[in-house]
């Protein structure tokens, strides 16, 4: 029986060897640059370190969400290309202009800020992102004209240097994704009509990634995929050749012996169907276990496939064990890699009816991050 080291309740093993492979097969199978997405704290992986792992694999460019997520890069020391595209109303570009971080540019006043931001010899780099029908930020249709004159001119007297035209895609469907390629080409040819013609072009993230060759345009933006996890329903990790880079687990933290009829937890929503023993897991929904996937989550224990019994509070939950032999201190699994006989993040985003991206995402900082290379 596996055990956790002495005086550790639970912990997230990280396995930056994984996210490193994951990203090389990806540039291999897509035959594109790899924009390495480390948003929310690379995925609950730790942003920089998913970073750090994504570049060896041959990513050329890291993608965040907001600004603050770019700094923290910089500040640990990672001076590779980074874009960070969401924005809050009337942010500053200052400190993003001057460590270098480039910006998505969703409107004619973000191009203007980000202009504001540039010095005399330090052009601010932008991502000009196109509204293509997913119907959240980017150049709205009727904008682009403007936008793009205006970038081109920036561009001209060294304000701006535009990186890269982007959008994303709904993955509604491969015709939804198709027709928003073609809206897509439709505002790359209006910019270069204009002046504005990057090298870079990037629209697919891991699901068109693999899915749709003809949304790739050279450059591609990966996230879920280079942590280890599918973005579709019915194809496993082991399906598109990729590792799972994250385990949780926990250690048991008691043992009680009940007899049938005996309630657990809070609610009695199980009860004991038989004389059984009760494992007590210190982890719950503080830890960002979902508090839906009571009575349903699944874990490991020496090797046995078994479910929460009953709810998960916010620190702990039970697991009815049987009369297998379980001791204070053993392993829990929650997920992990199920080509080595955990549950996977994507049992518990059944059980949970939601995502196996936010299942490793929401995992809280209460749960310490252990790295390894496997």
């Amino acid at each position: 029986m596996s055990r956790l080291p002495a005086g550790v309740l639970r912990e997230a093993i990280v396995d930056v060897g994984a996210i490193e492979d994951n990203v090389r097969h990806l540039r291999r199978l897509t035959e594109s640059e790899i924009i390495a997405v480390v948003k929310a704290d690379g995925y609950g992986h730790g942003g920089v370190r998913s970073a750090v792992a994504a570049l060896k694999g041959g990513a050329t460019r890291l993608g965040v969400s907001d600004i603050a997520e770019a700094i923290a890069l910089r500040r640990a020391g990672i001076d590779a290309p980074v874009v960070a595209w969401l924005h809050a109303p009337g942010a500053s570009f200052a400190e993003a202009a001057s460590l270098g971080v480039e910006l998505g540019i969703s409107s004619f006043e973000q191009l203007m800020q980000a202009a504001a931001a540039a010095s005399a010899d330090r052009p601010v780099g932008v991502h000009l992102k196109l509204e293509t029908g997913l119907s959240r930020n980017g150049i709205a249709p009727s904008d682009q004209r403007v936008v793009f004159a205006e970038a081109a001119r920036l561009e001209r007297i060294g304000k701006l240097r535009v990186v890269a035209l982007f959008s994303h895609l709904s993955n509604a469907s491969a015709e939804d994704d198709l027709t928003a390629l073609r809206a897509f080409e439709e505002g790359v040819a209006l910019a270069a009509s204009l002046g504005v013609a990057p090298r870079l072009r990037h629209l697919a993230a891991t699901n068109a990634a693999i899915a749709l060759p003809e949304t790739r345009l050279g450059c591609v933006r990966i996230g879920i995929g280079m942590y280890g996890l599918s973005p579709y329903d019915g194809r496993s990790s082991a399906d598109l050749g990729l590792r799972p880079a994250m385990t949780l687990r926990a250690a048991v933290a008691a043992v009680r012996r009940v007899p049938a009829g005996q309630g657990v937890s809070y609610g009695y929503d199980y009860r004991a169907p038989r004389d059984t023993t009760l494992a007590l897991v210190p982890i719950g929904y503080a830890d960002g276990v979902p508090r839906q996937a009571s009575g349903a989550g699944p874990v490991a224990i020496g090797g046995r496939r078994l479910a929460v019994a009953g709810r998960i509070a916010m620190d702990q939950f039970v697991v009815d064990v049987g009369d297998a032999p379980v001791s204070v201190g053993d392993e829990v699994v929650l997920f992990g890699d199920p080509t080595l006989g955990a549950p996977a993040a994507d049992d518990w985003a059944a059980a949970a009816g939601t995502i196996n991206y936010e299942i490793v995402t929401r995992v809280g900082p209460r749960v310490p991050r252990r790295q390894v290379t496997a």
